[in-house]
């Protein structure tokens, strides 16, 4: 009997988790769904995970209701910033941006990525990786110089690590794919997981 295969479905419209999938040398479909993106957990972990699964079933239901692809497998994430307890979504402008990174500033706080998979006739799987990212102490000019690039407006914490961030933070421990939104060795080694394939052929389980 044939092994199963997949239509790898990417279900972000980020430019970086799109750049990212591209290393995995894997035919793939990007499909979003519209989605309020709301949790009822309030523990960061309960969050970041209830939150990658929802868009994972959104896309799926999409994929299955317009009959994009046959055998799709979703892959889904979320990505929070937390310091303690406290969540730090994507500001609502730049006001609040210079508040989330002056709380941030000088601190060590914690990047939480939620992956699901999500596929049709599979119990759902999700998984977080956690990493520790430190600031500076943020200058007022450096702060002011950052705002303007408009790069925090649409970035949990105010703030992506693949860019003029790197001004003012001075190390991390953990994942960088992460922390920029997707833990690529990490998809790769659950991915293989979840399909039940760990051969050096796995990649031939997923169709164009």
């Amino acid at each position: 009997m044939p092994e199963k295969t997949f239509k790898l479905i990417l279900g972000s419209q980020s430019p970086r988790r799109k750049e990212l999938l591209t290393h995995l040398d894997i035919p793939f479909t990007i499909v979003t769904a519209d989605l309020d993106e709301v949790s009822t957990h309030s523990l960061p972990d309960d969050v970041v995970r209830d939150l990658a699964i929802q868009k994972g079933q959104a896309v799926l239901t999409q994929c299955l209701k317009n009959d994009i692809v046959a055998t799709p497998l979703v892959i889904s994430s979320d990505t929070i910033v937390c310091l303690g307890d406290e969540i730090f979504n994507k500001p609502n402008d730049v006001d609040d941006a210079r508040r989330i990174l002056q709380t941030l500033s000088g601190k060590t706080h914690i990047v939480r990525t939620a992956v699901a998979y999500t596929c049709p006739d599979m119990e759902p799987y999700s998984f977080i990786v956690a990493t520790e990212v430190t600031f500076d102490i943020i200058a007022p000019e450096i702060l002011e110089s950052y705002l303007k690039t408009g790069d925090s407006l649409d970035k949990a914490g105010a703030y992506g690590i693949q860019g003029p961030s790197l001004t003012f933070i001075s190390s991390i421990k953990g994942s960088y794919s992460a922390v920029v939104g997707f833990p690529l060795s990490d998809v790769v080694t659950h991915l293989k997981k979840f399909i039940g394939d760990e051969s050096k052929n796995w990649r031939e389980r997923f169709i164009k």
